[in-house]
């Protein structure tokens, strides 16, 4: 049987505006137990920033978290897959471009994400990255 990406994916991902303080992603990323946000300008998908483009490319730059938003650190070119794409095809993207995360658009608006963890629990739950996926975070 064929498996589609809505079938696994998160739904209703969290998204910020690209005006949003650095500060305050890492708040909504800390509160909310995630390692990454969709970036929105309205319905329209800018980017995705994570835990580690943050750190990555704003505080090891020297970057003021408070008066820097999160445009600066997001990646803006995106792989981005349908919810009723072929799960397949999905694993064969994320393969490709090397990316853990790809954002799930349907008409252009996101409507969840797809990572490696999710796929681990899908295909291998019993694979040291399902449990690592499944346990809680040690922070």
């Amino acid at each position: 049987m064929t498996q589609h990406v809505n079938d696994i994916m998160t739904a209703a991902p969290v998204t910020v505006g690209p005006q949003t303080s650095i500060t305050d992603v890492a708040r909504i990323m800390r509160d909310q137990d995630l390692g990454a946000v969709l970036v929105t300008d309205g319905d329209d998908l800018r980017g995705l920033v994570t835990d580690r483009d943050l750190v990555v490319r704003l505080l090891a730059d020297g970057g003021d978290p408070e008066r820097t938003t999160v445009a600066g650190a997001l990646s803006g070119d995106l792989v981005t897959v349908g919810p009723e794409d072929d799960l397949d095809n999905a694993i064969r993207l994320m393969r490709e471009h090397a990316v853990r995360r790809v954002p799930v658009v349907d008409h252009g608006r996101p409507v969840g994400m797809v990572s490696l963890g999710d796929l681990a629990m899908e295909r291998d739950p019993e694979s040291a990255l399902g449990d690592i996926s499944v346990a809680r975070p040690n922070t």
